[in-house]
């Protein structure tokens, strides 16, 4: 008698198999360990974040702690509590539409509207591109004594080849990224272990208050050089494509892991603000020592006061911060441009384009600190065209899905964008007037 034959396949009526999907690479992450689990989610706000350490902030914050002592405390961390709120809401838009910021706005606001953007997108990109350059020259020059135009040749070559780990993967790019910005925080705590700061002092830079027109001025510097707009455009890039969702769950859950990476990077950047401000201020402030409010002044009182090697390990950040900023900036300023007008250009056209006005800049001898800190103004004036889109955008249901903000989020971002406006307001006013 023969055996009975075996039951069809799991499948259609009468046998037929029905081909499964592939499991999406967040069911193969399920069966890792936690840990195993996690590190392959985290990555993007830590290119994001390198942005939030550029040279620009080293200016602005070696400029307020020498300038104003630890007064300015308040203003680094309510800048990073925005920043983390920003960065969320960025990352968020890749996440839930699979499109990012310059795509959402080109399809969804007015022509006209769309063209300003890209405009005075690429306009902030080249003030961003004169921070890092000048930022990693000056670096360059302190370390080796190299040409100031020259410098910056370098700086461009090495940034470039950095942004080109990409092509291999983006995995490999974030992690030169994250050890480039391990060099940062790792000089500055080298340095603040051979200071001696007031706690007390310390805790009341936290209350917030101005100390007349020039601390304003470096106020809105910082916050220019820690909100910075093109990063606002590229988190939400960087996360658009990186893991596939395939499901609302699925996205919620890259949500949730987004969140720890911002929670991270962005703290890992606030320390490092506020440990050079801290450091300036307690090193510098009420010294007596002239020229201090500069880079290169500030390298050279470092060595003197606090030996060769805090000298050394703040010219060592200082690298690392043009050379990662700066690659990020020309991922950042791609972006842009692919998104709003839909154009590609190679990158290093576009890396020779925007270096222009810092090679100008370095060739004419401007002073390269006031050249800092003026940038990062004008980074600031940038911040509403791009996070006031992001705030629009994020509350339409019809754009972001289940994933939309929920109205405190909503609110909270208005008040954002209309804090940083009213104070590029006030300082207009303080500017042209008084």
């Amino acid at each position: 008698m023969k055996p009975p034959p075996p039951p069809p396949p799991v499948g259609e009526p009468g046998g037929a198999v029905v081909a499964l999907p592939p499991p999406s690479r967040l069911q193969e992450l399920s069966s890792r360990g936690p840990l195993r689990r996690a590190l392959p989610l985290l990555g993007p706000a830590f290119v994001a974040a390198i942005a939030y350490v550029d040279p620009g902030n080293f200016a602005t914050n070696i400029a307020g702690g020498a300038s104003h002592g630890y007064a300015l405390l308040w203003v680094i961390l309510l800048a990073n509590l925005m920043g983390m709120l920003i960065q969320n809401l960025s990352a968020k838009v890749g996440i839930a539409t699979g499109r990012n910021l310059p795509e959402l706005c080109r399809e969804h606001l007015p022509r006209p509207f769309t063209w300003t953007l890209w405009v005075q997108a690429e306009l902030i990109a080249m003030a961003t591109d004169l921070a890092e350059f000048v930022g990693a020259a000056v670096a360059l020059i302190l370390l080796f004594g190299m040409p100031l135009v020259w410098a910056g040749i370098v700086t461009g070559v090495v940034a470039f080849g950095i942004l080109g780990l990409q092509q291999r993967g983006y995995r490999r790019f974030e992690l030169a990224i994250v050890g480039l910005m391990s060099v940062i925080l790792l000089g500055f705590l080298y340095n603040v272990l051979h200071i001696h700061a007031n706690a007390g002092s310390v805790a009341h830079g936290f209350i917030p208050g101005f100390h007349g027109k020039g601390s304003v001025l470096l106020a809105v510097g910082i916050l220019g050089a820690t909100v910075m707009p093109h990063v606002i455009y590229l988190h939400s890039a960087l996360t658009q494509n990186r893991i596939k969702a395939h499901t609302v769950q699925e996205r919620r859950r890259l949500l949730r892991f987004q969140r720890i990476d911002v929670g991270i990077a962005m703290g890992i950047a606030g320390l490092v603000n506020i440990t050079m401000l801290v450091i300036a201020a307690a090193v510098f402030h009420g010294s007596g020592a002239s020229g201090v409010d500069t880079i290169e002044g500030a390298h050279s009182h470092f060595r003197s006061l606090l030996g060769p090697g805090a000298a050394l390990a703040f010219a060592l950040a200082l690298l690392a911060s043009g050379f990662a900023s700066s690659s990020v900036g020309t991922y950042a300023g791609q972006v842009v441009m692919q998104g709003f007008i839909q154009r590609k250009v190679p990158l290093l056209v576009r890396r020779l384009v925007t270096m222009a006005p810092a090679l100008v800049v370095l060739a004419i001898g401007f002073d390269p600190t006031r050249s800092l800190v003026i940038s990062q103004v004008i980074l600031s004036f940038g911040i509403p065209f791009a996070l006031i889109p992001l705030v629009v955008l994020t509350r339409r249901r019809d754009v972001m899905g289940e994933l939309v903000n929920r109205r405190l989020t909503t609110a909270l971002a208005g008040v954002v964008a209309a804090l940083i406006v009213a104070l590029n307001v006030y300082l207009l006013g303080q500017t042209l007037f008084l």
